[in-house]
Parts: structure tokens; C-alpha cells; sequence
């Protein structure tokens, strides 16, 4: 008789370690300087840069105003009888703040995506004729 234990078929094959395996050999592997994939990634990092900056700005610009805004409404509740106009006049300061926070974002992005227009262009005339 022969022991059937020994033939078994072991099969460890794993998607999730393979793909974790190419992902860690990708950051070894030299890229060429001109490739299509290099570009597109340049491409994607130009795009995602025309944002940021205004994206942080009306953030900052939008949490400044809503703290102004808190400020303002705890002078005119909780010190109603010194402070009230002075809250007031700060709570329509954190309104107006946050209120600008939208269009100052449009416009630094735009201001941004017209600085890289021209490179954009170029990117995409090129990834496009290949």
C-alpha cells in the first residue's frame, strides 16, 4: 500500500501577497525617464497641485471664520451686557470670512491651473500623438 500523504498537492498561492510582491518590486525597478506611465503620473501630480493651494487656503480662511463666528456669538450670550455689540460685530466678521473661503479657493486655483496651463498642454499633446 502505498501512503497517499506524501502525493498531497500543495497549492499557497495568494493574490493579495502576489500583488503586494509587484507592488514592492515596482519601487525597485528603475523607470525610464520618458516613459508613457512617468508622464501620466507627472501629469496626474500637475493636476492635483493647481488645487492645493487653494484648497488650503480656504480652509485656514474657512476655520478662521468659524471661530470668529463662535467667538462672537459667546460674547453676545454668555457676556450679553458688555460685550454684545462687540460680538456681534465679530460674528458678522466670522460669517463674512467663511463666506469668502469658496471664492477664494476659485480663484487661487485658477490662478494656479493658468501657471501650468502651458505644461499641461504639452503633457497631453504628447500622451495623446503616442
Amino acid at each position: 500500500m502505498e501512503n497517499n500523504e506524501n502525493k498531497r498537492f500543495k497549492y499557497s498561492y495568494s493574490a493579495a501577497e502576489q500583488e503586494e510582491l509587484k507592488r514592492i518590486r515596482s519601487k525597485y525597478e528603475e523607470k525610464e525617464a520618458d516613459s508613457r506611465e512617468s508622464k501620466m503620473e507627472y501629469l496626474r501630480k500637475l493636476d492635483k497641485s493647481a488645487a492645493k493651494k487653494g484648497t488650503t487656503a480656504a480652509v485656514v480662511v474657512g476655520i478662521i471664520g468659524a471661530l470668529l463666528l463662535g467667538v462672537g456669538m459667546c460674547c453676545t450670550m454668555v457676556w450679553a451686557d458688555d460685550l454684545f455689540v462687540i460680538g456681534i460685530i465679530v460674528g458678522v466678521i466670522g460669517i463674512g470670512a467663511a463666506a469668502l473661503a469658496y471664492p477664494l479657493y476659485d480663484r487661487i486655483a485658477k490662478k494656479e491651473r493658468k501657471k501650468i496651463a502651458p505644461e499641461i498642454k504639452k503633457l497631453t499633446d504628447e500622451l495623446m500623438s503616442v
